[in-house]
């Protein structure tokens, strides 16, 4: 059941690379950025093993991920900076976002200002719902951009060198591993059940 699983959200994520191809960075990403659950630790090291296959081009895959990370925070942002707080509080479960994410997003901002923003796109979790507080406080939406795309290429780039590398060492790892893409997928999906289960703890 859970290979089957892991083998249906590798299949999706590579069909949707495959077709838009950047595109399809793009619109993963913006989803990830959405506060859903669909990481980016399985999307950019896959779009990395792609870079190593020669289909893609490393820092363009970074630069569609960074946009995508935009595109996806930039409702977030509104939602703060419109519905405040409440608004968050009541719908964000829908979402799986928790007051728990509010709570430590608003502590970071208070604590760090404007540049955990940039900083908060390199942390995992974290940076899906760090757009709400700068919505809040209604940051500078041209600041607010330009730290959540350079924070998030980052990021991106970060990633798919991994996936790259991995690709690149790929021969000597078949001995542990049976497809590149379970193993990418299967730690993908260790992190969405660890983000639903602690989501559902926290409400």
């Amino acid at each position: 059941m859970l290979e089957k699983l892991i083998a249906f959200i590798a299949t999706w994520i590579m069909s949707v690379i495959s077709t838009m191809g950047y595109g399809g960075i793009v619109l993963l990403m913006a989803i990830e950025s959405a506060c859903i659950p669909l990481p980016s630790e399985i999307i950019m090291p896959f779009a990395g093993f792609l870079v190593y296959k020669g289909e893609m081009v490393l820092w363009l895959v970074a630069l569609a991920g960074a946009i995508g990370c935009v595109v996806g925070s930039i409702p977030a942002y509104y939602v703060g900076m419109f519905g405040g707080r409440p608004l968050a509080e009541r719908y964000g479960k829908y979402i799986l976002l928790s007051k728990q994410d509010l709570d430590l997003a608003d502590r970071l901002f208070a604590k760090h200002g404007e540049i955990i923003i940039l900083i908060a796109r390199m942390l995992p979790a974290i940076r899906t719902f760090i757009a709400f507080p700068a919505g809040v406080v209604r940051m500078n939406m041209s600041k607010f951009i330009i730290y959540t795309f350079v924070g998030s290429f980052i990021w991106c780039w970060l990633l798919a060198y991994a996936g790259m590398k991995f690709g690149q060492n790929w021969e000597s790892l078949k001995v542990y591993f049976h497809e590149f893409h379970y193993v990418i997928a299967a730690a993908g999906l260790l992190f969405v059940v660890w983000y639903v289960r602690r989501h559902f703890k926290q409400n």
